[in-house]
C-alpha cells in the first residue's frame, strides 16, 4: 500500500472521529438545553406558586399553612439550585465537546492539507520526468543532427 492511499485510510478515520465529536457535541448542546429548560421551568413554576399563595396569605392563613407553604418553597428553592448546577455541568460538557471537535476538524485539515502537498509533489515529480524526457529527446535530436552535418560536411 502507498503512502497517498495510507494517508487517504487516516483521513476517512479522522473524518469518522470528526463525525463522532460532532455527535458528542450536538448531544450535549440538547443536554444542556433541556437542563436550562427545566431549570427556567422551575423558576417559573415558583413565581407562579407565590403569586397565588400570595392572595391566600392576604386573608388569614393557619400557621400551619404557612409552614407547609416555606417548606415546600425552601424544597423548591433547593431543586433550583441542583437544577442550575445541572445546567452548569452540562454547559461544561458542551465547551469540552467543541473543544475535542475544533481538535478533531484540524486533524482532518492537517491530513487533508498533507495530501494536497503530496498530490503537487508528485505532479511536479512526474512533470519534472516528462521534462527530462523531452529536454533528452531533444538533444539527441540535435546530436542526430550535428551528426548528420558533421558527416555530409565532411
Amino acid at each position: 500500500m502507498d503512502r497517498l492511499s495510507l494517508l487517504h485510510t487516516l483521513l476517512e478515520r479522522e473524518k469518522e472521529k470528526r463525525d463522532a465529536a460532532l455527535a458528542d457535541w450536538r448531544n450535549a448542546e440538547a443536554q444542556e438545553r433541556a437542563a436550562r429548560e427545566q431549570a427556567d421551568s422551575l423558576v417559573t413554576y415558583r413565581s407562579e406558586y407565590r403569586k397565588r399563595w400570595a392572595a391566600q396569605f392576604a386573608q388569614r392563613a393557619p400557621i400551619e399553612i404557612l409552614h407547609c407553604y416555606q417548606g415546600f418553597v425552601d424544597r423548591l428553592e433547593q431543586a433550583i439550585g441542583a437544577q442550575q448546577g445541572v445546567a452548569e455541568q452540562a454547559a461544561s460538557r458542551v465547551q469540552a465537546a467543541r473543544q475535542r471537535l475544533r481538535h478533531r476538524e484540524t486533524k482532518v485539515a492537517t491530513v487533508q492539507r498533507l495530501i494536497e502537498r503530496r498530490l503537487q509533489a508528485n505532479a511536479l515529480r512526474e512533470h519534472r520526468r516528462e521534462q527530462k524526457t523531452v529536454d533528452e529527446a531533444a538533444q539527441r535530436l540535435a546530436w542526430s543532427r550535428t551528426s548528420v552535418f558533421a558527416v555530409a560536411a565532411a
